[in-house]
């Protein structure tokens, strides 16, 4: 498989929304205690322990752009935490959970021939095939019922 990192949301916008209590369409985030399943944090890449505070918001996901952006529910540890970090391996959000693998082009448009469903420990095989595709310029990966952003991935 290609070199890859998966993108966590910028440490800026994890700060911002900390410290204004608000997310990037200025709605009031919403806090929560995680019930230890269903609440991935978008900044370390980790689920939120049980008994944790979970801050939940709208995020401004920076691509796609065009045609096919759109906003995104994202939860986001309350206290800070550390960005991810890792290379070459799909971070533990997406391992928990049903996700789709949605490839995109240099020009935005998503690449629908490489758009694939998988369970999380399964999701290696659908993100090679999507970048060792030349089209493939980054992919996002979503919750696949919901359809929240995960993470994006490109090339390392």
């Amino acid at each position: 498989m290609s070199r890859f990192r998966c993108v966590p949301i910028p440490t800026e916008t994890a700060a911002r929304w900390r410290a204004t209590g608000q997310d990037d369409f200025g709605n009031a985030l919403r806090r929560s205690i995680s019930p230890g399943t269903g609440a991935p944090c978008r900044h370390c890449l980790q689920n939120i322990a049980k008994g944790e505070a979970a801050l939940l918001g709208s995020y401004r996901l920076s691509g796609p752009t065009g045609i096919y952006w759109t906003p995104s529910p994202i939860f986001l540890h309350e206290q800070e935490c550390p960005a991810y970090t890792g290379e070459n391996e799909l971070a533990p959000i997406i391992r928990t959970s049903l996700v789709s693998v949605r490839a995109y082009d240099a020009n935005q448009m998503v690449l629908y021939d490489l758009g694939q469903v998988a369970e999380g420990p399964d999701a290696d095989a659908p993100l090679a095939r999507a970048l060792a595709d030349p089209r493939t310029s980054f992919v996002n990966i979503h919750t696949a019922k919901p359809g929240c952003l995960l993470t994006r991935i490109e090339r390392a």
